[in-house]
């Protein structure tokens, strides 16, 4: 049987405030769960503006990598109490994004988060105004630049989409001294806030040609 096992109670609840968010962007949302080493679990789940989002958790994970129903992770994290749970049946089909290497991550640069706040703030009010037939915000909007952070050798865009994922998501605080780190591989950008991250490819990936 699938066993998760988190090292604090606290940790079971900051997962638990990952996954609900996650659901409430998505009813029919999937989230992985992959242990890395550090006694470490990611969460991974994809949210509707192409954007991955994540957050660690100390626990441990068997197997180690498997993808449940978020909306059964969440009645279980609301219904089973202790350290030890089990998170679901998996649903490993339907995971079908590629996740980011965990490692050659070169930084960027630190944002102010009140800056990127104002920014999502301020996108959101025109998504509001600009909604498309699916009732979100049209792709040319979504893929618009709103930042561009330049730093060891890199010039990142950072693209609309990736604010409101934060914004959606709960990561973004708007405290003094809170930042946004930047970080990037030849092929991926991540944001990390306080509460977690998201991540997308930096170019969108070439079609095969048969």
């Amino acid at each position: 049987m699938p066993e998760l096992v988190f090292a604090d109670p606290d940790e079971r609840s900051d997962l638990g405030a990952f996954v609900a968010r996650a659901v409430r962007l998505d009813q029919q949302a999937v989230v992985r769960l992959k242990a890395r080493e550090g006694g470490l679990v990611d969460a991974w789940t994809s949210t509707p503006f192409d954007v991955l989002a994540t957050r660690s958790a100390r626990a441990t994970l068997e197997p180690g990598d498997m993808t449940v129903s978020g909306n059964e992770l969440l009645a279980t994290l609301a219904v089973v109490r202790g350290d030890r749970l089990d998170p679901g049946l998996s649903q490993d089909m339907l995971w079908r994004s590629a996740l980011p290497p965990t490692r050659h991550w070169q930084q960027v640069d630190h944002l102010p988060a009140r800056l990127v706040n104002d920014l999502a703030d301020k996108g959101i009010a025109v998504a509001r105004e600009n909604v498309g037939p699916q009732g979100t915000p049209p792709a040319s909007l979504l893929d618009q630049t709103v930042l561009t952070v330049s730093g060891d050798g890199l010039e990142i865009k950072v693209p609309l989409r990736c604010l409101f994922a934060l914004s959606g998501m709960g990561f973004l605080t708007d405290g003094e001294d809170e930042t946004i780190r930047v970080t990037a591989t030849d092929s991926w950008l991540r944001l990390d806030a306080r509460y977690g991250a998201v991540v997308r490819r930096r170019h969108a990936l070439l079609p095969l040609l048969v």
